[in-house]
Order: structure tokens, then C-alpha cells, then sequence
């Protein structure tokens, strides 16, 4: 936004310009919420939070050299330091400052979401399309109504694509950053069991993940996979629909070989890719369907690898294989994770380190057993992590260890696991199942 004077960032922004510094005759180089993270030249927007009001905060973001502030009215800050602009609601004009200038890069936007495989299709979508336009996707985490906002502003000028993740907590959520982002295509990569505690029924998780659907403008693309009765009552005719997996309109025609053929609207692909895995293959599958939306078709190979906690592997000075899935958890990616396992070449045991997975609602006991039973012949071994993996090794025939806690987990892994082992890790996000992984990767007495 360096080309915007302090005017136009106010107006964008809803906001109203009550000190304009010698700095406002240009506009900011970043936008920052943490006034620790302040440089010279950047926007500090000053957020009311649970525990305390980042616009407290203010004169320390002007003494580090901020360009501006932005904060709520009864905040004191110094119009003689920097451009100061005052809104009744700070993270509205952080939204309206990001919806403004997501319409000024003029990129084509793709906003992804799912109850599984949302971060690593959006990963996938990024690897595909960044060869051919100019691309920025979500980091880590920024998938809320606060980091996404902030990762459209993150954009440089020139950005022809954004890939953006959109996470969900419950109704409604989809729906705010849909109308922030502005979508020109939307992916639903999966409907799955999670976030149960708040809305009660896959039915309800469908509704809430279809908000995507519903906000895309006559003429857009919704990317969905195919055979999902759940979303078919959310279907527009207005809007294009592309569906992907078995029988969808892009799909697997071979998977033997590294070399992938897939069809795609009526046309064969030849993708050579470094990854067996068939819940990535799947999430490609959206991938390639969102890129061909924006018209791009990938080249010949793609080389990916997985974000860290999100299925990477490493062998460990051990000489145990550790697959990191510690990032967080439910029913399907579960499942999906235990395929893995189940396919990794072993010289020792296939050990399965699961925690709880969390805000699965009242059938939380049912979905763990159900968990359990499904890693009878994928695993040889499960180490249960938390109260509500009890129930998980209850359904599990083979050997089971409980470990009370991550830190308990941690050392006992440590114990039992052996040279050649193959050892997944994988929980809800909360269990802290990350220190199992340092632990492993610190070496062991083996």
C-alpha cells in the first residue's frame, strides 16, 4: 500500500484521519498487530483483545517508527508522531482495509476450506500455480478473522493470485471471511467430523463450510468433491461447479507410478509427483481443479512436501522414521494418517502415537473407539495419549500403552520405540503432541 496516502488508507479502512504526519504522503510498507513486531514505515492497527487492548500499545508501535495507528477512540496517541486513524472498531477497518486492497491487486482468489486437508490442498495449490502467475497463500495459521485479513495485506503489489485458507470454528465464520476475501473461486476440500461440540451435526458442519458456496458471486467457481450428498442441498445454479475424485470431473485415471495420469473435463494429464500418499493425491485432485478455474494447467512434475506437524517425515539419529501429524486431529484425518502408517516400509514395528482429538461433541467416546478399531492391521503397536484415548485402545487388539499427558508420552516413546520402527504421531493440536516429536528427534537410548 505504499502507493496510498494516509486519506485513502483511512477511507479504505472506514476510519477517521485525526493526525496526518509528513509520513502520511505515502502509505504504509506492512500492516501489524503486534506492536513488538513494528518497523519503520508500518501500519500498528491497535486490536481490543480478552486479556488486553492492543491500542495501549500505540505510542510504543509511533516510537519504533510506525508509519500510523489505528485505534479506538478513547486510546491516546501522539498525531505529531505518525498518521493516526481513529475507528469504533479496529479489526472491521483492519477487514475493510484488506477487502480494499484485495480489489486493488486485482488477483484472481481462491479461498480454500475443509474439515481435513485444507492446509495441505492450499499448500498444493500454491506449488502448482507459482510457476506460471504471482503468488502468495496463507502462512501457517492465518486462516482466522484476524490472520487473513492481514495475509491479503501481506500481498505486494503485482500479486496475481491468493490462495487463502479459511478456518472455521462455528456458524457464521465462513461466511465473514468469504465477504472480507472476496472470492473468485472456492474449494471445500472435505466434510468431516469436527468442531461437533458447536454445531452438533454433519449436516450443521456442512451448512456452515457451504457459507462458501453461498458467497461466491454469480459466475464464480465452487470446487467440490465429488458424490458429497451433504453439500447438495447448498449447490447454486449460478454458480459453476467443478467436482473432484472418483467419478468427479477431475480424477485419478492412474496412480500405480509416480507418474499420475489424471482427467480433467474430458482431457488427460500427465503430472509426475514425489508423494504416494492417497489422501494427498486426493487433496491434488482439488488442487489441480482450483488452478484450471484461474486457467492454469501445471507442468510435468511436482515436488512437495509437507509443512512441519502436517505429515513431514525424518528419521531420526535413531534410526526411527518419525511422521509429524502432531498439528491436530479428527475422525477422517485420523484415518487417513493411519493409511500412511500402514503403507510405510518397516523394518521394525508400525507404532501409532494418537492423542485425543478434541470437540467432537457428544459422540466423542463412539469416534475414538471407531479410531481405535481402525488401526487394528494398520498399526502394531498405539500408544494412547489423554483421557479420551482410553477409548481408542480399548477398540485396538494388538499391544496399547496410555500415556496420561504429551510430557508422559514424550518419555515413554522414547523408551519403547527401537531402530526401524515407523512412528506416527497425531492428535488434536491442544494435547501438545509436538514434544513427542522433539523428544524423538533428540535421540533416544536406543
Amino acid at each position: 500500500m505504499r502507493s496510498w496516502n494516509a486519506d485513502k488508507v483511512a477511507a479504505a479502512a472506514g476510519a477517521t484521519l485525526v493526525g496526518r504526519s509528513a509520513a502520511g504522503a505515502r502509505g504504509p510498507a506492512r500492516v501489524v498487530i503486534d506492536s513488538r513486531e513494528v518497523r519503520a514505515g508500518d501500519l500498528f492497527v491497535g486490536l481490543p483483545g480478552r486479556n488486553a487492548d492492543g491500542g495501549a500499545f500505540a505510542r510504543a508501535a509511533q516510537a519504533a517508527g510506525a508509519w500510523g495507528v489505528l485505534v479506538a477512540p478513547d486510546q491516546e496517541c501522539s498525531p505529531e508522531d505518525s498518521v493516526v486513524l481513529v475507528s469504533e472498531q479496529p479489526l472491521e477497518s483492519l477487514q475493510r482495509l484488506a477487502t480494499a486492497w484485495r480489489r486493488e491487486l486485482g488477483a484472481s482468489v481462491i479461498a480454500v476450506t475443509g474439515s481435513t486437508g485444507k492446509t495441505t490442498t492450499k499448500e498444493l495449490l500454491a506449488k502448482l500455480i507459482s510457476p506460471y502467475r504471482r503468488t502468495v497463500a496463507s502462512a501457517a495459521n492465518f486462516n482466522t478473522e484476524i490472520g487473513m485479513p492481514l495475509q491479503i495485506l501481506h500481498a505486494p503489489a503485482g500479486s496475481e493470485v491468493l490462495v487463502l485458507e479459511m478456518g472455521m470454528r462455528g456458524p457464521g465464520q465462513i461466511a465473514e471471511l468469504a465477504r472480507i476475501a472476496e472470492p473468485d473461486v472456492g474449494v471445500i476440500v472435505s466434510i468431516g467430523p469436527a468442531h461437533l461440540d458447536q454445531l452438533g451435526s454433519l449436516e450443521a458442519v456442512a451448512g456452515a463450510k457451504a457459507e462458501l458456496i453461498a458467497a461466491l458471486a454469480p459466475g464464480a467457481t465452487a470446487v467440490l468433491p465429488a458424490g458429497e450428498r451433504l453439500l447438495a442441498p447448498h449447490l447454486r445454479d449460478d454458480v459453476r461447479t467443478v467436482t473432484f475424485g472418483v467419478q468427479g470431473d477431475v480424477r485419478l485415471v492412474s496412480q500405480d507410478t509416480a507418474e499420475l495420469e489424471i482427467a480433467i473435463h474430458g482431457e488427460r494429464l500427465a503430472l509426475e509427483v514425489n508423494f504416494t500418499e492417497p489422501h494427498l493425491r486426493h487433496n491434488l485432485l482439488a488442487a489441480i481443479a482450483a488452478a484450471d478455474a484461474i486457467g492454469v494447467r501445471p507442468g510435468h512434475r511436482l515436488v512437495f512436501e509437507p509443512s512441519p506437524g502436517r505429515g513431514k517425515r525424518q528419521v531420526t539419529a535413531g534410526g526411527v522414521t518419525l511422521i509429524n501429524d502432531a498439528y491436530n486431529a479428527n475422525p477422517a484425518s485420523m484415518q487417513a494418517a493411519l493409511e500412511v502408517l500402514a503403507a510405510s516400509a518397516a523394518t521394525g514395528r508400525r507404532v501409532a502415537v494418537l492423542g485425543d482429538m478434541l470437540e467432537l461433541g457428544t459422540d466423542s467416546e463412539r469416534y475414538h473407539r471407531d479410531v481405535g478399531a481402525y488401526a487394528n492391521g494398520r498399526a502394531d503397536l498405539l500408544v494412547g495419549v489423554g483421557p479420551r484415548a482410553v477409548a481408542m485402545a480399548q477398540a485396538f487388539d494388538s499391544q496399547t500403552v496410555l500415556a496420561s499427558d504429551a510430557d508422559a508420552a514424550s518419555e515413554l516413546v522414547a523408551e519403547i520405540v527401537r531402530p526401524g520402527d515407523v512412528v506416527l504421531v497425531k492428535g488434536s493440536n491442544a494435547v501438545g503432541l509436538e514434544r513427542v516429536c522433539e523428544r524423538l528427534i533428540a535421540g533416544g537410548a536406543w
